[in-house]
């Protein structure tokens, strides 16, 4: 089997797993934090705090907003799931809108009209690892005073007309799940450029630890404990967890290079098939395509999914581009939301297919699946 992707590993990540295991240091401590100022480095962002997941980077960045009752979060209908449910964890809505079929984020149109008093954020997805339209989300929400939480899940390495992802809202998330360009496994990472909110991840990521308490209560000492003045949870990030990502990142120029050559090659090479589209919106010069994503221009889902079979039979591994959330059980009983909803990200549910794309993926290899689809369009 052909597989969807799969991590870059080689003797970089256990040579550091080696140093990490033999400081007898394991959990969060200096590997991460080694881990932390390379991806700050990288994405130009003040603070880098590594927690256990994107879906846990997602839930401290609402935390951190102080969102909860009474606030709306604008997100796109078509994303993973936990775009959505941050907003759910701290008791906000998530009030979904349709996104543009060009690039599959958010579309601003949709977005503005969507606004009202109570809404307090915007999540603005960079799916696939394609950036979002920054300039225009950032003008709708700094006018009327709205934060914006970058899910850069698929974005490591993107850019965004130059500059990279994560700094450019007010609060970023990034993954480091397997299907990542950079993987620790399981993990994640909130960014900003806010002390505030900065602080406010450090606690809550850390059972809600504010510091040491003040001297004039009690001189410092082996008994000194940490105060908790906020509800927190265990949300860090392991040393060894880190020390993959350390290696990982050493590697990410050439992953990103790799990937985005492998990304021009697909769009070549399916350029006649006129029952394709292939990502060619937004700003393609900051693309990583964490996944190489293409629709289904004649057909409905069945069809998609005919093609997905004949990719299978011949032993090559896809995945539907991801789900339209307000489809999802639990958000159609919640909210009445109706499948047809919002008709775009149905579409890009029912006919996207992201394709294989991993490291030291071969001419050959990409040659073989476009031959299937063509055949199977045929």
């Amino acid at each position: 089997m052909m597989k969807i992707t799969e991590p870059s590993f080689d003797e970089s990540e256990i040579a550091s797993l080696r140093d990490c295991l033999n400081s007898k240091w394991v959990t969060q401590g200096p590997m991460t934090d080694r881990f932390e100022k390379l991806i700050s480095v990288r994405h130009e962002i003040k603070h880098v705090m590594a927690c256990t997941s994107c879906t846990a980077a997602l839930h401290l960045a609402t935390l951190a907003l102080q969102l909860g009752p009474g606030s709306e979060v604008i997100v796109p209908a078509f994303t993973w799931v936990t775009s959505a449910h941050s907003a759910e964890y701290v008791g906000a809505k998530p009030v979904f809108v349709d996104i543009d079929l060009s690039t599959y984020n958010i579309d601003p149109e949709a977005l503005e009209a969507a606004i009202t008093p109570r809404t307090k954020a915007i999540v603005a997805v960079h799916l696939f690892g394609l950036a979002a339209p920054m300039d225009e989300i950032n003008t709708i929400a700094r006018s009327r005073g709205i934060a914006v939480i970058e899910d850069a899940a698929c974005a490591i390495g993107t850019t965004y007309r130059g500059k990279p992802v994560g700094g450019l809202g007010d609060i970023g998330c990034f993954s480091f799940h397997p299907r990542k360009v950079v993987t620790t496994g399981e993990g994640g990472a909130v960014t900003t450029n806010r002390d505030d909110f900065a602080a406010r991840v450090r606690s809550q990521r850390n059972h809600g630890s504010s510091g040491v308490p003040d001297q004039s209560m009690e001189p410092h000492g082996p008994w000194t404990m940490a105060t908790f003045d906020n509800l927190g949870f265990n949300l860090r990030l392991s040393d060894i967890q880190a020390a993959v990502g350390v290696a990982q990142m050493a590697k990410l120029d050439r992953l990103l290079a790799e990937r985005r050559r492998l990304g021009r090659t697909y769009s070549e090479l399916l350029a006649g098939n006129n029952s394709i589209a292939r990502p060619l919106g937004g700003d393609l010069e900051g693309h990583t395509y964490q996944s190489y994503v293409i629709r289904l221009l004649q057909g409905d889902r069945g069809q998609r999914n005919a093609l997905m079979n004949a990719l299978a039979d011949a032993g090559i591994q896809t995945r539907p581009g991801t789900h339209a959330v307000h489809r999802l059980g639990y958000y159609m009983r919640k909210y009445g939301l109706r499948p047809e909803e919002f008709p775009k990200a149905a579409i890009a549910e029912d006919t996207t297919i992201a394709l294989p794309i991993f490291p030291n993926m071969t001419d050959e290899d990409q040659c073989r699946v476009v031959d299937i689809i063509r055949r199977a369009c045929a």
